[in-house]
């Protein structure tokens, strides 16, 4: 006969099960299945869509890895990659483990030394020009901390895009959040809150290190500006494509899982 205890247990769970519904909250849902690359389609400049060039993007050990092997990467050559999602998503929470290992590619960057990230409200992949970088989106940029020295992470770049900041519009490309230095091979965990075309904000151990909103096309981007011509214009981006990049610096990612958000409330409501 089930005791007490066991009573009030099962009481809790149904109470916080009420809870969760109550609050409109969505059960976080794993985009990376820790098997293999099913759901993502890697986009190598250079190479058609789909075309996993290299090997680069590969799942080892329970771990999305990317990885340049010297045999097939002799040098960089300017090989910038995304991994995307099947899927497009407007409101949401992201929630990414990520650490860098082993030394950069030769040829790549002085800028692109432990330095990755994750793209949001992208452009869709099948129809980005072959020789493309980088998508229009709006990037969350990784950086890995240099031995001694300061390089904050989950910063914010612009590839083809501008937010709105402090109620201005924002136009530098790449912005440093306020987070702390994390060094060496440390998994860090990196949590985005993504409303739409509204308030975007950048988490770290519960702590938002950077906040903006708006995003949307920059009309004077050439890439931005063949994507403004098929949205009759339209600059504000209220959803898109979800990648992973790969920029010459191993780095793995250990977990990427999402929490859709609910619809905001309507008036009357």
């Amino acid at each position: 006969m089930p005791t007490m205890r066991a009573f009030y247990a099962i009481g809790l769970v149904v109470l916080l099960g009420f809870s969760v519904v109550a609050h409109g909250e969505q059960p976080w849902r794993p985009l990376f299945n820790g098997r293999d690359l099913d759901g993502w389609t890697p986009k190598i400049r250079g190479e058609k869509f789909g075309d996993n060039y290299g090997d680069t993007f590969r799942v080892e050990d329970g771990v999305l890895k990317v990885v340049y092997d010297p045999a097939k990467y002799p040098t960089f050559g300017e090989k910038f990659g995304h991994l995307f999602y099947k899927e497009p998503f407007s409101r949401y929470r992201l929630r990414i483990e990520y650490r860098f290992t082993g030394e950069q590619c030769a040829g790549g960057p002085d800028w692109a030394t432990r330095n990755s990230g994750v793209m949001l409200h992208g452009e869709d992949p099948a129809a980005m020009p072959i020789d493309k970088d980088f998508p229009a989106s709006i990037e969350v940029q990784f950086l890995g901390g240099p031995p001694t020295g300061e390089r904050t992470t989950a910063n914010l770049c612009t590839p083809g895009t501008n937010v709105v900041m402090d109620g201005k519009l924002f136009t530098p490309h790449c912005t440093s959040s306020k987070s702390k230095t994390y060094r060496g091979d440390q998994w860090v965990t990196v949590e985005i809150e993504v409303d739409g075309n509204a308030k975007i904000r950048h988490i770290i151990d519960g702590e938002t290190v950077l906040e903006y909103e708006q995003p949307q096309l920059d009309p004077k981007d050439a890439r931005a500006k063949e994507l403004l011509a098929a949205r009759n214009g339209d600059k504000q981006l209220s959803g898109g494509t979800i990648s992973l990049q790969s920029e010459s610096h191993p780095v793995e990612f250990r977990k990427v899982e999402i929490q859709l958000l609910d619809p905001p409330a309507t008036a009357g409501n």
